[in-house]
């Protein structure tokens, strides 16, 4: 009873005409210059009329436009919206806003990081209650081919930029399960791009393993970042699984295209 007063008082002031231009929004976004008016009104089960009328006010507004063959794309209005948008938009503030649900969720300290040339920077962090402390504190640095925060950035570079980063065969060990040859670095990036997250076993400190995964920067992966979750060696055995699905999802709710870091 409590949850249908929920959402009736949630859509009291609610606006259908809205409601419908999101729903063709979407549907424009996601297959921009594929669909005709007749077409977006089948899909979205929008009659003729009014689907006409949409379109028409979207247009002048600039919302969309016109494409090949009468279909619609996006409109100029919202590179302005976007640009606006990216102009306020604070990472590390984000970050805090959102990390602390994901630590409470994990009871574990969640790190945000970007990338210098070859070395990872830490920026924030969200700290859980823990009698043990993770020695990483923002402003410091480490080899980013130790971490996972690393790791998952550098899996967003091309071969090229990664052979320019390290052009030297041999890496520097932090501890003795440090990954320390080039080659083998670069095989686990490639699996890294692929599934969407790093792992560091106790890679860069001992007994701690680590799941990271990418922040994306639309196509610059110069100015990507990540984010982080590290734990004690008999916690990994009962929350990798939860801690991957929390750093991944994290990460992609911090991703824009194209913002500065």
């Amino acid at each position: 009873m409590d949850e249908a007063i929920g959402v009736s008082e949630e859509r009291k002031y609610w606006v259908p005409a809205l409601e419908k231009a999101d729903k063709v929004l979407a549907v424009i976004a996601q297959e921009p210059a594929k669909h005709k008016l007749i077409d977006l009104s089948k899909k979205l089960e929008i009659n003729k009329s009014s689907m006409f009328s949409l379109l028409s006010t979207m247009e002048i507004l600039g919302w969309v436009k016109r494409a090949a063959g009468d279909t619609y794309a996006l409109g100029h209005t919202f590179a302005e919206f976007g640009s606006s948008y990216l102009k306020q938009y604070d990472l590390h503030q984000y970050f805090l806003d959102e990390a602390v649900s994901v630590r409470d969720r994990l009871q574990e300290t969640i790190q945000l990081a970007k990338r210098i040339d070859d070395q990872v920077l830490y920026m924030g962090k969200v700290e859980a209650i823990s009698p043990v402390r993770l020695q990483s504190e923002p402003g410091m640095r480490l080899p980013a081919h130790a971490t996972a925060l690393g790791k998952a950035m550098l899996s967003q570079l091309s071969e090229q930029e990664r052979l320019a980063l390290y052009p030297q065969p041999e890496l520097p060990k932090l501890t003795p399960l440090t990954i320390d040859n080039r080659d083998e670095l670069f095989a686990q990036l490639d699996v890294i791009r692929k599934q969407g997250y790093a792992l560091d076993d106790q890679e860069s400190v001992m007994g701690f393993r680590c799941v990271a995964a990418p922040i994306m920067a639309g196509t610059n992966a110069n100015q990507a970042a990540a984010v982080s979750c590290s734990m004690l060696l008999h916690q990994w055995e009962v929350k990798s699984n939860q801690a991957i699905e929390e750093m991944t999802g994290l990460a992609q709710r911090l991703s824009l295209p194209n913002h500065n870091l």
